[in-house]
């Protein structure tokens, strides 16, 4: 059964996480099928897509069921933000609930981002003995800058939509009743500008962000590596599912 819907409406294409019932948890198949949507070439009549879910939560980042250990750094995740973050049109983030960890990276993946002012974005990680990858930790310091990325990743805790937004992390906050008309507003508008001024402005921006791409950091990459495969991160993560505090050793 697939874990996102497509559905393509004249200009706009929407994308939706339907796992509602597992708090849009990404596992293996919804990664696979969020990539293989955004590596489409979109056609001709396409200017917007948006990135939408079903349920309270937006997406609770990865499903811990399913999280395999990292290999010198590398995610499953990792391809699948880079399709959404390269893909040639403007996407739009509708966030009506939580974003965390993964969840948090999706929408912060988006060109913009809409959310209710009762959803919370936070990268949990460091709670459970986990540790972002280059890839991941670049996005953050792109959108939030050093400062507010150490708080993020340091501490743990999650953000109210409106920090995000006083912050500068997010385009926009609004009443959960007033989230779809306003995500709409949005929508409208990328639909009536020029469309190749969009795909021109998509790819001067993501090609102008790539520089930290070329910094050496396999030695950093195996860092993560030996936090995200620890006894640790082992317990944090069966700590998460149990419930219950975990106990670190530092090994």
């Amino acid at each position: 059964m697939a874990k996102i819907r497509v559905e393509a409406n004249g200009p706009i294409r929407t994308v939706t996480l339907t796992r509602g019932e597992k708090r849009n948890a990404l596992d293996d198949e919804m990664l696979r099928e969020l990539e293989a949507t955004f590596k489409e070439t979109p056609p001709p009549s396409e200017r917007v897509t948006v990135l939408r879910a079903e349920g309270p939560v937006f997406c609770a980042g990865m499903d811990l069921k399913s999280r395999k250990p990292t290999v010198d750094g590398i995610s499953t995740i990792e391809t699948m933000l880079h399709a959404v973050e390269t893909y040639p049109l403007p996407v739009v983030g509708v966030v009506q609930g939580d974003a965390i960890a993964g969840g948090n990276e999706l929408a912060l993946h988006c060109d913009l981002v809409i959310a209710t002012s009762t959803a919370r974005f936070g990268m949990s990680l460091a709670q459970i003995g986990l540790a972002p990858t280059w890839f991941l930790a670049k996005k953050l310091l792109e959108v939030a800058g050093p400062v507010k990325t150490r708080e993020f990743l340091f501490l743990g805790d999650p953000f109210s939509a409106t920090r995000m937004h006083e912050m500068g992390l997010i385009s926009r906050v609004a009443a959960p009743e007033e989230l779809e008309s306003e995500a709409q507003k949005i929508i409208d508008r990328l639909t009536a500008n020029a469309p190749l001024s969009l795909i021109a402005m998509k790819a001067l921006l993501v090609r102008e962000m790539c520089f930290r791409d070329g910094i050496y950091h396999k030695d950093v990459d195996r860092l993560i590596s030996n936090a995200s495969n620890s006894d640790d991160a082992r317990e944090g993560v069966k700590a998460r599912m149990e419930k219950r505090t975990a106990e670190f050793r530092g090994q």
